[in-house]
Formats: C-alpha cells, sequence, structure tokens
C-alpha cells in the first residue's frame, strides 16, 4: 500500500487513508476483485476508485447519472494535476469525436460517461479499441427500484461489460442503501464474488434537528439570522415555494436565489454556477438540484417541506458538511405536508393512461407511501434522531447520540398511566388491530358509518377518552409509540397493537410515561471556528480571489477544512506547507507560494 499512500500525499494532501479506504483499494488494486462499498456522503468514496485507477495501467471507466457531478468531479481531478475527460451530451460531435481520438492516444487516466452512452455503436467501438482496466459505478443504488433515483440504463451495464474483450474489474459505490437496494446492487450489475466494505452511514459531522413550527417563515429566519456568511441549500416541495422562500431571504439581504425545474436551462444553470462559485450563499431548490454538487462548504441543509423517504432525506441532507466541519440539517416538519405528499404520490404517473392502473404502478405507490410513514415516524418521534435514521438502514445504533435536537431538548416527563390504561382496554376488546386514524376514532366515540356498520361503538373502552380532542388522543398514541408501549406492524397497512411492556405495566400496575416537548429549551450546535477567525477570514478571500481570475469553484483549490488548519498551522515555507492536510505537492506548486504570501501578510499587519 505504499503506492496508494504517495499517491494520496501528492494528488490529495493527505498522509492517510480514512476509515475502510485501504481496505478497499487493496482489495481492488492489489488482490484484483470487484468491490462494492456504501460509504456515507463525506467519507471519501471517490478516493476509492480514483486511488486505484492511478495505480492501474490502463483506462478507468467512471459511470455516473448526471452531467454536474461529472463536470464537478473531472474539474476537481484536473485541479488535482490527474487527466480526466467526460463524455456526455453537453459535448458537441467535433468535441466528442475530438475526445474519443485523444482517449484512443492516452490523454486521460479517468473517463466519466453517463449509462446511456454505454451502448452506442460509437462508444462501444471505442471502449473494445482501448485497455479498460476497471469499471467503478457511482451512484449505483441508481440501479435498483427500491432506491431514489432510478436509473434504468444502470442496468445495462453487464451488458456493456460483456463485450467488451477482457472484463476489467469492476465496482460499485453508493452513500445511501437500504438492505433490499444493496442487494438489487449485487444482482442487478453481477458483480463476481466482490470485496464489500459497510463503514455504516453515520455522519457524526452533521446535527440534526427537527421543528414543528406554527410559522416556518419565521422559524426559518430565526435559524439563519446567525448564518449570514454561511453557505446552505433550503430544499422546498414546489415551484412555488421555492420563489417564496428566496424572495423572502434576499428581502432579508441574503444573497438567494431559486433552483427548479420551471425555470430555463440558462437559469438554472446560471443559479447552479453562482452557488458553487460562492456568488450566492443559499439556493431555495426543489431536490431537482444537488445530487451532481459536490460542494464542500455547505454549512447548512433545510428542508422547508417534508421529503418523501429517508433516504432521499438522508441524501440531500447529507450534501452538509463534507469536508468534515460541523453542519446543520433542519428539518420543519408539518402534518399539512404529509398530506401534499401523500397527494403527490398518489397521482405520480397517472398521466400515462396505459400504465395508470397497471399492477407495477400499484405496486410503486404503496411502496412510496411506506417509505413517506416512515419519514413521518422520523419528524414525530422522541427518541434520538440519529438513531433512527441509522435504524432504518439497518444499522445498530446507541439509543442516544447526544447530538442532535431530541437528544438535547429537555423533555418533560407525562404521567399518561389512566388514559394509556384505556387505550389497552380497548386494543384487547377489538376483534382485529387498527391503524392511528381509526384507534383515535374508536377512543374518542366517534360516531362514523364504519365504526356504526361494524358495531365497533359496542367495544369495550370504545369513547373511552372522548373528553381529550383527537390531536391529544394523537400525540398520546405517538408518545406510547415512542417509549415502546405500542408497536406498529404492517408497511402497507400498518396497524397498532399493544406490546409487551404495556401489558406488563397494566398488570403490575407501574407508572407509564411519556415524554412530551411542551417547553422546549435548545441551543444548537455551534460550528467549530479556527484558532485564527482573521486569519482564516483573510484566506478564503484569498482563496475566492485566486478562483474568480481562474474561473473555477472555490473549493476546488482549498476546502475551508484545509484553510482552517492552514490558519491554526501558520506555516511559514513549503515544506511547512506541506504538513497541512489537504496539500498535495501538485496544489503547492500551484497555489503554495500565494497562501504562504497571504499569511505573511496578515501577520505583518
Amino acid at each position: 500500500m505504499d503506492q496508494a499512500l504517495s499517491l494520496l500525499k501528492k494528488y490529495y494532501g493527505y498522509d492517510s487513508f480514512r476509515k475502510g479506504q485501504a481496505s478497499l483499494i487493496e482489495a481492488l488494486a492489489i488482490r484484483k476483485r470487484d468491490v462494492v462499498a456504501v460509504m456515507p456522503t463525506g467519507a471519501g468514496k471517490s478516493i476509492c476508485y480514483q486511488i486505484p485507477a492511478l495505480m492501474m495501467d490502463g483506462i478507468t471507466l467512471v459511470i455516473s447519472p448526471l452531467m454536474s457531478l461529472m463536470h464537478d468531479q473531472v474539474a476537481s481531478l484536473k485541479e488535482a494535476g490527474i487527466p480526466a475527460a467526460y463524455f456526455d451530451s453537453s459535448l458537441s460531435w467535433p468535441q466528442y469525436r475530438k475526445a474519443l481520438q485523444l482517449a484512443r492516444q492516452g490523454a486521460y487516466k479517468i473517463i466519466y460517461v453517463a449509462p446511456e452512452r454505454l451502448l452506442t455503436d460509437i462508444f462501444l467501438d471505442f471502449a473494445k479499441s482501448v485497455s479498460i482496466s476497471f469499471v467503478a459505478v457511482d451512484e449505483a443504488h441508481c440501479v435498483s427500484q427500491w432506491g431514489q433515483n432510478f436509473r434504468p440504463a444502470y442496468r445495462d451495464i453487464p451488458e456493456f461489460l460483456a463485450q467488451l474483450p477482457v472484463r476489467p474489474r469492476y465496482g460499485a459505490y453508493t452513500a445511501t442503501a437500504t438492505v433490499a437496494v444493496l442487494k438489487d446492487i449485487m444482482n442487478w450489475l453481477k458483480l463476481d464474488h466482490p470485496a464489500r466494505l459497510i463503514t455504516g452511514f453515520d455522519r457524526p459531522n452533521l446535527f440534526f434537528e427537527v421543528q414543528k413550527p406554527k410559522d416556518k417563515k419565521q422559524a426559518l429566519l430565526k435559524f439563519l439570522s446567525t448564518r449570514k456568511d454561511e453557505c446552505g441549500i433550503i430544499y422546498c416541495q414546489t415551484r412555488k415555494e421555492c420563489e417564496e422562500v428566496s424572495d423572502l431571504l434576499q428581502s432579508r439581504e441574503f444573497l438567494s436565489a431559486p433552483y427548479h425545474a420551471g425555470l430555463s436551462d440558462e437559469q438554472r444553470s446560471k443559479t447552479q454556477d453562482d452557488f458553487i462559485y460562492d456568488r450566492i450563499s443559499v439556493i431555495c431548490a426543489t431536490n431537482a438540484f444537488g445530487m451532481g454538487i459536490d460542494k464542500s462548504n455547505v454549512r447548512y441543509v433545510v428542508h422547508y417541506s417534508l421529503p418523501h423517504s429517508i433516504e432521499n432525506y438522508y441524501q440531500e441532507a447529507g450534501r452538509a458538511g463534507r469536508d468534515g466541519e460541523d453542519s446543520h440539517c433542519l428539518l420543519l416538519y408539518s402534518p399539512a405536508d404529509v398530506m401534499t405528499a401523500r397527494f403527490i404520490i398518489e397521482h405520480s404517473g397517472e398521466d400515462d393512461l396505459e400504465a395508470a392502473n397497471s399492477p407495477e404502478r400499484m405496486e410503486a405507490i404503496q411502496r412510496d407511501l411506506a417509505k413517506l410513514r416512515r419519514m413521518v415516524e422520523y419528524c414525530t418521534t422522541r427518541g434520538c434522531l440519529r438513531s433512527s435514521i441509522l435504524h432504518y438502514f439497518a444499522q445498530k445504533a446507541q439509543p442516544s447520540c447526544g447530538s442532535c435536537s431530541n437528544c438535547l431538548r429537555k423533555w418533560d416527563e407525562l404521567d399518561v398511566t389512566t388514559a394509556a390504561k384505556h387505550v389497552f382496554t380497548l386494543m384487547t376488546s377489538l376483534p382485529c388491530s387498527y391503524g392511528i386514524k381509526m384507534t383515535v376514532d374508536l377512543l374518542k366515540g366517534s360516531r362514523t358509518e364504519k365504526i356504526r356498520s361494524s358495531r365497533l361503538n359496542q367495544v369495550k373502552g370504545y369513547g373511552n377518552l372522548e373528553q381529550m380532542s383527537k390531536a391529544e388522543i394523537e400525540t398520546l398514541l405517538d408518545g406510547l409509540l415512542d417509549a415502546g408501549y405500542l408497536e406498529k406492524t404492517g408497511d402497507q397497512y400498518p396497524v397498532l397493537q399493544p406490546a409487551s411492556p404495556l401489558f406488563q405495566a397494566v398488570e403490575s400496575g407501574e407508572k407509564i410515561m411519556i415524554r412530551t416537548d411542551e417547553e422546549v429549551v435548545f441551543a444548537p450546535v455551534q460550528t467549530a471556528r479556527t484558532l485564527n477567525q482573521g486569519l482564516y477570514e483573510h484566506l478564503v478571500k484569498t482563496r475566492w480571489s485566486m478562483a474568480r481570475a481562474a474561473g473555477i469553484p472555490p473549493y476546488h483549490i482549498f476546502n475551508d477544512k484545509t484553510l482552517r488548519e492552514m490558519a491554526r498551522l501558520k506555516p511559514a515555507d513549503k515544506d511547512q506547507m506541506l504538513h497541512v492536510s489537504g496539500v498535495g505537492e501538485v496544489k503547492l506548486k500551484v497555489y503554495g507560494e500565494a497562501f504562504l504570501k497571504a499569511i505573511q501578510e496578515y501577520q505583518n499587519k
């Protein structure tokens, strides 16, 4: 692994590998095995295929789903001194032919390509004529219908490999994969007994918070009031919401812009570039934005509206803190958002008359509704938010992380012994189990046609909580679920059932307590500050000026974490500069002198 470490320092400026990287690189480049990796965003996934690409003799193909992702990665590689290119629809026909010609001549070590291009005649002809030593499938979850961002062309990858003269080594990489998605990746991509690396999904530098504000706009402005100098993304449900939130922020002098499918390609491209190049600090976007963005200094992600699944939420929230610095993920939850999300899911695909009533569409709707229910459970839980996410991805987690809003919130313990016994009486008297809505109606004593026709109004426990409002009863049931006294079973049509702790509590006569957050005292974790904030800000300005002159994103020069360490260590010469994490030999030659001069200028003030 000496060669791998040498390459890591030379091109990336790091002295050691992060968790899991070394074992994955060794399996691929030295033991010559296929690999599959599930690594959280910010864990250095791209290094796990870029370093092996540099260690092998031939060309590495990276199959990637978005142009913006390919462009950003290639630009970053070129800045590090690694010859790379992308083949996508942004190239004109003459440009594409020229790029293929240069690739045949060995001009590029790493080539990014969209999956739809693989089986075209011209690309197949090229691929058969060169030595391809490695194929890396990035965002591999796109192969699965069970995951987000399903891309049918990903399933053509094995056919592409089968047509090559020699099968190259093969790797699949993703940041978000449930057990079902990981199984699909293995099956559909036909990996050959791959070495597996699942480092986990936890992002310790991300602070998770859920608020249930009466006024979202005021809650958002309060959150942003101390973050005017930071960069962030605000995700909205609709185009109109993007415009309204962006207008609100502009009226408060934030450098903000909307991003959604209703804008022209030119407008979207300009907004994305303005964000990447730090000309604006806040982008208000639908989920059409962000998958191809590798911007490292996003300090917060706000979900102004409810995401439709934990997978979508975690992928979008994960765009914060890619440099490993402390970052904040805030979700503003409203029950009204659930109705909007249900409407969108239930009416998706209905314009296709042939497929509107197909079993496949009905199955997809039920699957998406089940995912939405899990998302709502995350928003309403009184337990640890981090562990809720990790459990969803089948990863073990501590009951409390100590660094999310629920773990830091000051909770009141509420004695609900009497009310819980009424819930127990009703549930154990019913002929079968029901969902939350029906259970609330029965406890409230509602006189609906369904209740009367089924004679459920004669069941013991019916109407025992009629003095409470439906909202209060639902809060009670949520609290009993969180505390483990009730359990929810069934994905498609989930129902409530009493759990063993409730049986034990009723039998023994012990108190039944739940958490309530009526009185909230919460101070969010603050982003860590450098020891010399003035010098750090001076280095940020230096980076911005150099990036503007070169026409590249500032984080392609050095990320915020590297500048913070530079401000702390204050290197005085090039040898000392090489001890700063993120400063490699190539970037030292290009940028080292300018940053050494900036440090000296600041110290001589």
